[in-house]
């Protein structure tokens, strides 16, 4: 199936504000007679369950419908050009009434405060958050045939839906591809004399395209929540946690190529973008670096390139090495125009050092970067500023960086149970007066953040909700932070 633009997700496209109704109307009867009816309901059932992660199935099929139903209406030969533009505007006018059918959003009563074309465009431009974790586990082989049987249009449907709103931020080509091959598999698998075998080789063919689906969704979600900058320096941290003999030099190059590959990538409609240019990402890092580490060399010996980039972002931070004490930028660099850079550089040396602190914590430490450079470098002394800030961090770094990394360090290094039970044994030590109740909360809340936030690819907005900043107290880098 070819992929559509984006401009017909929804009635009305931000993209086609300055174009006009016409061309909203000619582009989604385009799509709609070169995709066919059913192949455009599709695109559409996965494009609304993106944008509206947390809708329920029902209100994204009553959407779905009135979609398809003005395009198959508007779209036909001879139709009255007003057709399209009265029916949006009626679909528009039944997303602002009190009963309304589709996806809530908190955003709808804003616009439905404005009139016409305005409030098209304001309905379309509404999104939900994306998840925070995938919520779809793929049911077993016996259970999807069951569902296939029973109804293999709601079965699809459903389908379509639940794999969207928890892969959302895969690039929409990306999307398209695996759940239209996964759809193919159940429906030849499951009328196959030997179902068993015929799922055994569909899922082993299908297994980059399932690999590159979830990798994506890891990756962009984090490139929509980092931005390109800070991006970078997440993949530059976990790099140096892997590899910490690495240098900056070494390393940052390929944390620049991977947040140009995200940014050219994530939200592209080249069925190929992801897929390519990840691979040759891939390439260049283990050219760069396998001679270096016997890890990356053993991820790297496999053909494709997509399973070994998975490899890779899978490989558990290495022991921190002993390396001589991190030299602090001087004054005149953090405000120079390279600032940022020296920044980034003092935090990868911090990270090589901290193996163990996990994306998260350093997170925190290079937004509060950002802050203290945006703050000092404005100030009317900008060297006592950054003096003030650096007296402070050299008394809270050390002690933050400790308690972040023993706590993730010790999640990598025990199995759960006795992990569990070292956190109790601290916490008894630290609270003896506390209850058997708090301490199994205290206990439970902990072991919940380490086993989400601890690893390579944890959730940037759930695991950053999770970690309560103190006020600012760094020079270029840090507050202190405590989970919540």
């Amino acid at each position: 199936m070819r992929v559509a633009l984006a401009l017909l997700l929804l009635l009305a496209a931000v993209h086609a504000e300055h174009r006009g109704k016409a061309y909203v109307r000619d582009k989604v009867c385009q799509e709609f007679k070169t995709l066919g009816k059913e192949n455009f309901r599709t695109l559409t059932i996965i494009a609304n369950s993106r944008k509206f992660s947390n809708a329920t199935f029902e209100e994204i099929s009553h959407l779905v419908h009135e979609i398809v139903s003005l395009a198959e209406t508007c779209c036909a030969e001879g139709t009255d050009p007003s057709c399209y533009d009265d029916g949006s505007s009626a679909l528009s006018a039944k997303s602002c009434g009190e009963d309304s059918p589709f996806p809530a959003h908190p955003g709808t009563a804003g616009c439905c405060t404005q009139k016409g074309l305005e409030q098209k465009l304001c309905l379309a431009a509404l999104r939900h958050p994306p998840q925070q974790l995938p919520r779809y586990l793929e049911p077993s082989n016996e259970e999807l045939c069951q569902a296939f049987k029973k109804d293999p249009k709601d079965f699809a449907d459903r389908f379509l839906h639940e794999y969207a709103s928890s892969y959302g931020q895969a690039p929409l080509p990306v999307l398209m591809g695996s759940t239209r091959t996964f759809l193919s598999m159940v429906s030849t698998c499951c009328i196959s004399p030997t179902p068993t075998t015929c799922f055994l080789k569909e899922k082993l063919e299908r297994k980059s395209l399932s690999l590159l689906t979830l990798m994506s969704n890891r990756v962009c979600s984090r490139f929509t929540v980092y931005g390109k900058d800070k991006v970078t320096f997440s993949y530059l941290t976990s790099l140096a946690q892997k590899m910490p003999s690495a240098s900056f030099e070494d390393l940052f190059p390929l944390a620049e190529d991977a947040a140009e590959v995200f940014s050219q990538c994530c939200d592209s409609v080249d069925e190929d973008c992801m897929q390519k240019k990840l691979s040759e990402h891939t390439a260049k890092a283990c050219s760069a670096l396998s001679a270096r580490d016997k890890r990356f060399a053993d991820c790297c010996e496999g053909k494709n390139l997509l399973q070994n980039y998975f490899c890779i972002s899978a490989l558990p931070p290495a022991p921190s090495p002993k390396l001589p004490e991190v030299q602090e930028p001087a004054n005149r660099q953090l405000c120079g125009e390279e600032g940022a850079r020296h920044a980034m550089r003092y935090l990868f040396e911090q990270a090589r050092r901290h193996t163990s602190v996990p994306d998260t914590f350093l997170s925190k430490l290079y937004d509060a970067s950002k802050t203290v450079r945006a703050e000092c470098c404005s100030a009317k002394d900008p060297s006592s500023c950054l003096d003030s800030k650096r007296q402070q961090m050299r008394q809270e770094l050390p002690r933050f960086l400790e308690k972040a990394g023993q706590l993730c360090g010790l999640y990598t290094e025990l199995n759960f149970l006795d992990f569990k039970k070292r956190l109790r044994e601290s916490l008894i030590r630290a609270m003896p007066d506390a209850s058997p109740e708090l301490l199994g909360q205290l206990v439970g809340q902990r072991a919940d953040f380490a086993s989400t936030c601890c690893g390579p690819n944890s959730p940037p907005l759930y695991c950053t909700s999770q970690v309560r900043p103190w006020p600012p107290i760094a020079p270029c880098c840090t507050g202190s932070y405590t989970v919540r």
